[in-house]
């Protein structure tokens, strides 16, 4: 299939309110804020974040719950399973940054062929793992 070129924009994440889930992930994890666009036609809005560095890889799409079947949904997107996986460049670093900013990590650090990873939990509940992936590895930075 020579010359199709595609990715994964986004990924939506089904939050409880829009400006408290913009706040944990811009000030609590540092991602940058990409877009906040309201959409009248359908009351709601458009709200994207990116990790920092993350350029135009796939971003995060802050979509509220829009019914009670939606909100059921909340903090369990992936049925208590990790499920969203933020690499970095620097697993010490990071781990250090977000634990002084008061993320809750479930699962401690440990090292394994693939890298550093520890678990830990959004404002919601998900479940993501921090990764420092080893060299050689195909999703190293």
């Amino acid at each position: 299939m020579k010359g199709i070129k595609q990715a994964i924009a986004h990924v939506a994440l089904v939050v409880r309110d829009y400006d408290e889930a913009i706040e944990f992930y811009t000030r609590t994890l540092g991602f940058e804020l990409v877009e906040d666009t309201y959409q009248p036609e359908q009351d709601k809005r458009w709200v994207v974040v990116t990790p920092p560095g993350a350029g135009s890889s796939t971003s995060l799409l802050l979509a509220r719950a829009a019914s009670e079947e939606q909100a059921t949904f909340i903090g369990n997107q992936s049925g208590g399973r990790v499920w969203l996986f933020l690499a970095t460049d620097d697993f010490q670093r990071d781990y250090e940054a977000l634990r002084s900013r008061g993320v809750k990590f479930v699962r401690e650090p440990l090292t394994a062929e693939y890298g550093t990873v520890a678990v830990f939990e959004d404002l919601y509940g998900n479940l993501w793992d921090l990764v420092e992936y080893a060299p050689g590895h195909p999703m190293a930075l």
